[in-house]
Order: structure tokens, then sequence, then C-alpha cells
């Protein structure tokens, strides 16, 4: 029988170990409606998406990765990959369930506009200082570069991103402090038009 067929809901993370391989029993449809602003058919389908690549109903960092880089076949995706698991990664644990992806997904598809420039706050904060700092940019500014291809030249790519850093960060840090706490970020993106044209453009049907 699977998962959601049945009423059990799991309020804690419960694991067994089978054949030295950890499957995961995840919580009923219903508590997953409440805990995310999709409905049961739509968690139904992406359920049945995740089992797919994820038979045990976990992914690890790895495994994420490589999924990841089916969609970036020109690209070095293992930087930017690593951002976005450690972001579904609520408990960083080293794995994400399939609640803890759900959530995310949820989030970008249906969070308002405050909630998915939040979590992309969390995407770029890879130290979880809650703040932002240029060298925080630059990591992300190199993740972004490296997804796209385009590494045919280290010294000419690090002038780039270097430079790229540099303007992006400007733009945010209007107090010059030196970093950008989530309140500045989300309040600046909001007050560019470009910005938030493609975070709306995040909201999909599933």
């Amino acid at each position: 029988m699977d998962e959601y067929s049945s009423s059990v809901c799991c309020s804690e993370y419960d694991f067994t170990v089978s054949n030295n391989l950890k499957f995961y029993r995840p919580c009923s449809l219903d508590e997953l409606v409440t805990l995310t602003n999709f409905n049961k058919k739509e968690i139904q389908v992406i359920y049945q998406g995740f089992k797919q690549e994820c038979p045990s109903g976990i992914v690890n960092e790895e495994t994420f990765k490589n999924i990841f880089g089916h969609f970036f076949p020109f690209g070095d995706t293992k930087q930017y990959a690593h951002l976005i698991f450690s972001t579904f990664d609520l408990r960083s644990s080293g794995i994400v369930t399939f609640e803890d992806f759900l959530i995310g997904l949820s989030t970008l598809c249906r969070g308002t506009i405050e909630d998915r420039l939040k979590w992309i706050f969390k995407l770029y904060d890879n130290r979880k200082t809650g703040r932002l700092t240029k060298d925080d940019f630059h990591v992300i500014v190199c993740a972004v570069h490296s997804l796209l291809g385009n590494a045919s030249n280290r010294h000419t790519d690090y002038t780039i991103t270097q430079e790229h850093t540099t303007i992006v960060f400007q733009k945010f840090d209007q107090k010059n402090q030196g970093y950008i706490t989530i309140e500045d970020f989300v309040s600046i993106c909001l007050q560019d038009s470009s910005i938030v044209q493609s975070i709306e453009a995040l909201r999909i049907t599933v």
C-alpha cells in the first residue's frame, strides 16, 4: 500500500533500515495539505515524481546533484545544486525528505512574493548567518556562472564574476554596512519591477 493510501501521520522523521538502505515514511495527505499550498491531487502528482527519482523516500546531496545535473548538461551544477540542497535540507541533516521538498516547492510556487524572496535569501545565505556579505554574493554569482557553462577561461571568468558581484552587492548594500539583512533584501527586491516579474514567473500549475 502506498504511504498516501493510509491515514498514518508521522509527526517525527521515522527512519527504518532495511538492507542497509534508509526508508522514510512520510506523513498523511491531510497534514501535507495543511503544511503547504498544494491540494491532495497536486501532492499525489508531485509525490509520484519524487518517488520515481528517490524510491527510498529521501534524497541525499550526491543524488540531488545528479538529478539536478540532468537539467543543465553543459554546465557545472555542483555548486548551485549544493546551495539549493542546503536550502531544502531544513534540519541540516544531509538528507531531504518528501516533506522538506514539498514545503520548499510550495514556497517557491505558491507562496507570497515575500515568502519566495525570503527563501531566495536563505539560498544565498550559505553560511546561515542571517546576513549577506559580498563574499556570499560572489559564491552565488560563481555558482550561476558555472551552471550556465561559462568556464572557458578561468582568469577571465574570475574577473567577470568579481565585477558582477561588485555591481550586484552595491545595488543591495544601500546603507553601506558591508552586509545585507533579510529585511533589506526583500525591501530592495520589491522596489525592482524586473525582479518582481522574475519572481512572479515562479508561479506554476502542477
